[in-house]
Parts: structure tokens; sequence; C-alpha cells
């Protein structure tokens, strides 16, 4: 069973391990997106204040076994700046929207981080060494006189504290009059997509200046505008193929051979719609807020407002699986209108052998579906019952009416300020990072390799 193996505060001067159980924080500390890097050694998140904050995962340590797993600070820095645009007379939020890793090709390490409109890459470096002995240069780096320099001498590299150097390396501004919701890395590794409301751009990494218009949904007419753009991502697998959902609940697998401009999809996933089912808040709550492709490439997995569903990429008709995240706020969706919580966009994640989803949900509980045994579990991440090393209990929520057993939540008792929107699992063992407001979570499974 999942047991925590720590708490981080996003507030990195007060990060700790136990932080203080009603420590205040402020709507920039929020996390708004949580990243593994591809081998699991790195994980990152950006807040609402336009931080990014990596953590890197401690060695396995002979003296202290426990210690493996454990995430430590790596580097802070700030990624985005509020900014202002004045033809618009917009603000520009810093949040960060998205972050998206790119596989390791050297020592260093590159992450692409992006608001709602601009993108950068960033370079992750360590310096262990520096430079000593120059003969134009004193000590503290000043230019010295040339007429005092009486004997040439060879610089040399000494020892030094090791340093994380984050530097800024492109910058790619000005594609997008739309939001963008979206960024994933090509399986090239040369180019990616970002993604808007109603339009998706192809970058090269390399090329700052100009992107390519993959797919363009906006209407002659913004009258007859009838679907956002809401997910897009790469296939894993085959550079060519990407994929992309929209508020209508629909998904649309684009093939980059076909044409330039890949407004024909290849193939349309939709599930028909239940004519009894229908309500003022069915087409709300079909709206597509994430879609991940499988590690395989085979598999697709989206959330919806109280579903997550896997589809075959090789049937289109209907989902393949379709999990009940939180059913028992079918009854809540009035209230949940109002409130504005309908609208809120969950993710989900798959674990590394593509057996097990992730989702998030209320009151701080996230969701844990196994598609080989059918079975799920409800398990909570909040400082009360997340003690380092202390297994977690499911819990179970009781709908309005329902027979309720000891340790029950009843819906109507639901935190619904308090919400799992962003999780990620380690590519490769069973390691998950929970974003809940202000707080990461991480959970490892230390006895089994699959959930149980």
């Amino acid at each position: 069973m999942l047991s925590p193996i720590q708490v981080l505060c996003s507030d990195i001067t007060t990060l700790s391990l136990e932080p203080e159980p009603f420590a205040s924080y402020t709507e920039a500390d929020i996390i708004s997106t949580v990243e593994f890097n591809h081998t699991g050694e790195l994980l990152a998140t950006g807040d609402k204040g336009g931080r990014v904050v990596i953590f890197q995962r401690e060695p396995e340590s002979k003296s202290e076994p426990f210690s493996q797993g454990e995430y430590n600070v790596y580097s802070t820095f700030q990624s985005h700046e509020p900014e202002f645009d004045y033809l618009k007379s917009l603000e520009i939020e810093e949040k960060i929207n998205k972050i998206r890793w790119l596989p390791q090709q050297n020592a260093a390490h590159f992450l692409l981080s992006t608001n709602d409109k601009t993108i950068k890459l960033w370079k992750v470096s360590e310096r262990d060494k520096r430079p000593e002995g120059y003969n134009l240069k004193d000590e503290e780096g000043r230019i010295k006189d040339i007429s005092t320099v009486t004997s040439l001498q060879v610089p040399v590299l000494k020892p030094m504290d090791l340093m994380v150097e984050v530097s800024p390396r492109r910058v790619f501004a000005n594609a997008h009059t739309y939001h963008i919701n979206s960024i994933s890395v090509n399986s090239d590794y040369e180019t990616y997509m970002s993604a808007d409301d109603l339009r998706i751009n192809l970058w090269h990494l390399d090329i700052t200046d100009r992107s390519f218009n993959i797919v363009d949904i906006k209407p002659a007419n913004m009258e007859d505008l009838t679907e956002v753009i809401t997910a897009a991502e790469f296939h894993p697998l085959h550079c060519n193929l990407f994929v992309y959902s929209s508020s209508k609940g629909t998904l649309r697998l684009c093939d980059m051979r076909e044409a330039a401009l890949c407004d024909k999809h290849s193939k349309l996933f939709e599930e028909p719609e239940d004519p009894s089912a229908r309500s003022f808040f069915s087409e709300i709550i079909s709206s597509v807020s994430d879609v991940k492709f499988s590690h395989s490439g085979r598999y697709l997995l989206t959330r919806d407002y109280l579903t997550a569903k896997v589809w075959d990429l090789n049937m289109e008709s209907k989902p393949l699986e379709t999990y009940q995240v939180h059913d028992y706020l079918r009854s809540k969706l009035c209230s949940l209108y109002e409130n504005d919580c309908i609208f809120d966009k969950f993710e989900c994640a798959w674990n590394g052998s593509d057996s097990v989803i992730m989702t998030g949900a209320y009151n701080n509980f996230f969701r844990m579906f196994d598609r080989n045994t059918k079975r799920d579990v409800t398990l909570e991440a909040s400082r009360e019952s997340s003690k380092p090393r202390a297994v977690l209990k499911p819990r179970r929520v009781c709908a309005a009416g329902g027979k309720r057993r000891k340790d029950d939540i009843s819906v109507d008792s639901l935190d619904f300020t308090k919400k799992i929107l962003h999780t990620a699992w380690h590519p490769n063992e069973n390691i998950i990072a929970i974003a809940a407001t202000n707080n990461l979570y991480i959970f490892q499974d230390k006895l089994n390799s699959e959930m149980h």
C-alpha cells in the first residue's frame, strides 16, 4: 500500500517534511503543474507566482535505507513575470500552465515552461569547479592594468561547492492569440507543439521567431464557435501523430503526413450521448480536461468532470474502459455550477506499465484504478493523514441518502476548495507526486511493485 515519504511545501523558504499544520500561503504559492523528467530523478513543479521548483531524488544510502526515494530541492527560479498587453489592455498572468522535460542528451537538463502566452526553454546545469589564475583579471574579476602584468600563467580549475545554474536558452513568444493550455515535446526531440483554445502550433526547438500552424478551428465568424481545444499531446513513438481534445468531449487523432494543416483529422473518438441522460450540464461535464497517451502508444487516457476513460486507438466508436471518479457528485451539479467548481480541470496519469491510472478529486482525495483487477481506491493527500512513512488508509465517500459505514465521509461534508488537479507518476517506479494547493505530496509503494 502507498505510504507518504514526504510532504513538501511549495514555499522554498519554509520547505520541510512536515509543514506547520496551519501554515498560511498566498495565491502565488498554489502549485499549477507537476512533472517528472524521463528518468524520474528530477521532479519539477510550477506555481501561480511564475516560479519553477526542481526537486532531485536522493541516492540510496546503506545507513538510511528509507532515504532512497526522497526528493530534496535541487533548484528554484523565476520562470515568468507578470506582463501587460498594451494593444489589448490585458494583463498576462505569470502562472506556469505546463512544464515539459526534454530527454537528457548530455550532463545538462532542459525543460520547457509556459504561461498563457510565452514558452521558455531552460537549461539546468551543475558547476563544481571554477577557473583561477587569470592573466588579465584579478581575483574579483576586475580587468588588470596590462602594464602591471610581468609574467604569464596557465589558468587552472579549482574545486568549489556544487552550484546549480539555470539559464534561459530560448524564448518562444507572440504566436498565440488565446491562452496556451498544452505543450508537448515530439519523439523526434527536435520539435514540440503548443496549443491554445483555437489553434495548435508546431515549433522547432532551435527557432524562436516562427512556428507552423498545424490546427486552426477558429470559425470565420466567432459567433459560430461551438467548441475549443482543451489539451493536446504528441504520440510517444510516432513523430507524425498527435491528438487533441475538445470541450465537446471529442478526441481527434491527426497525422502530419497527410497535410500541412491538420484540420481534417485521421480519427475521431467520440462516445454517443445517451438522450435519456441529457441535462443542462451534459455539455459542461463532457468537456475533456486532459488527454494522455499510454507509454506503449496504444491507448489514450482522458478525464472529463465525472469520469476517466481509456480509449483504444483502433476503436473510435466508444471508450474501452470508463471509470467513475466521483459519481456521487451527479446530484450536486447545480451547486457545483453556481460555485464554478464544475469548470475545474482535473489531470490524469498512467503508471509506468500502463496498468494503473490516477486522477484527482475534491477534499484532497485522489483516485487510482487498476485496469487488470478492476479494483479502485480513494486516498487522501492531507497533512493530517500523510505522516511520513505511515500507510495511507483508503477513504470512502457516502452518496446522499446512501448507507453510511464507519469512517465514511458524507458527500455533503466534502470541501470543494481542496482539490487535487495536478498529479504525476514516476516513469518507472510506484512513486507519485500530488499537488494539493501549495503542498506537494510524494507517495511511494514500498511493498509492492504493482498497486494492490
